[in-house]
């Protein structure tokens, strides 16, 4: 059965797929089900919004609402931004982006499809993220959150303690997926980052963009490995050492093992620079429907044993959590962030 009284759209917008969710006036889901469509960013910025706006309606008819009921609408989307809902150039899609003022676009798109001016706000996506998981650790505990999500990079988000986040003056606070990485500590050559700087982002060795140089890296150490005779390109054989980790195959599980290992120096360097109490780890990495609870144990212990060296406080005081939301998050962030803005 809907939830009475007022809604607030989330809309999720990735590179290859947008998704859409919803919160009621109480910030509670009103729907565990997302509306998904392809961005097609190729397209331009108006296939962006038209696939928006087709999630927005789709989301609507199926959980039986209407634009009478929605009070405001969040977009979650990548920075970075050179305005608030101004576009920068980002490595994941099209150049001739970059200038878009996608939140004026949003505002007209959402305005014609109601009848009326509705509040919009956004925020980058992994930020938004981390507001929605942190909302539920909070819910039960105390403490500033700092969430982590390793996927296709590295998402980040800060929550302080009271549940508000800060995004930052330029819209880019809590972007530790971006600062160096402790090379020295690393038995792999400096990897390449997506972002284009040459400092050694800790992105790719903690996400899915660098398994294909880390591959690379690891794989003449086993000359009998069947991935020497695959005819696989080097992104599908990267997508499958997830797989072969979780069935025990020894370089799946190194690799594994150095983006774990990884992680926790980031969470070490969280620590340093924010101080929280809790860290949520998001990604498919502890999704239950990726990975086993076996890999999952396995990639936490490398993960905590790497953090613990170096944390600057006492690291028995650190509480770890996994991601509840799953692909929720970030739509259900920028309905929560459009909520807040609205009842204060």
């Amino acid at each position: 059965m809907n939830l009475p009284g007022k809604i607030y759209l989330g809309i999720d917008c990735g590179a290859t797929t947008s998704k859409v969710g919803a919160v009621d006036t109480d910030g509670e889901p009103v729907s565990p089900r997302l509306r998904q469509s392809s961005t097609r960013s190729t397209d331009g910025a108006q296939a962006i919004v038209d696939g928006w706006m087709r999630g927005a309606a789709d989301f609507l008819r199926a959980e039986g609402f209407r634009w009478s009921d929605v009070a405001g609408v969040g977009l979650a989307i990548p920075g970075p931004y050179l305005d608030y809902g101004v576009l920068g150039k980002m490595p994941n899609m099209p150049e001739s982006l970059k200038g878009w003022h996608f939140l004026d676009d949003l505002t007209d798109a959402v305005a014609e499809a109601a009848g009326r001016t509705i509040p919009t706000v956004t925020a980058n996506d992994g930020q938004l993220a981390g507001f929605a998981e942190a909302r539920v650790v909070q819910a039960g505990h105390g403490g500033s959150v700092f969430m982590l999500s390793p996927g296709s990079g590295l998402g980040c988000a800060y929550v302080r303690a009271d549940g508000q986040f800060d995004p930052g003056d330029n819209h880019a606070a809590a972007c530790l997926c971006h600062l160096p990485a402790p090379v020295e500590l690393f038995d792999v050559p400096p990897l390449q980052c997506g972002c284009g700087y040459d400092w050694n982002c800790i992105e790719p060795y903690t996400s899915l963009s660098g398994l294909p140089q880390l591959l690379r890296h690891y794989l003449p150490r086993y000359p009998e490995h069947p991935l020497h005779r695959s005819s696989a390109t080097d992104k599908e054989k990267a997508l499958s050492l997830r797989g072969l980790a979780q069935e025990g195959d020894a370089l799946a599980r190194e690799i594994f093992d150095l983006q774990a290992t990884a992680l926790g120096y980031a969470i070490a360097m969280a620590n340093r620079a924010y101080d929280p109490t809790h860290i949520i780890i998001g990604g498919g990495i502890v999704d239950p429907e990726a990975t086993t609870e076996a890999f999952r144990i396995r990639y936490f212990k490398c993960m905590k044993e790497a953090a613990a060296k170096y944390v600057w406080t006492d690291f028995s005081k650190m509480r770890f959590h996994q991601a509840r939301l799953g692909e929720l998050s970030q739509a259900i962030g920028a309905a929560l962030l459009v909520r807040q803005s609205e009842t204060g």
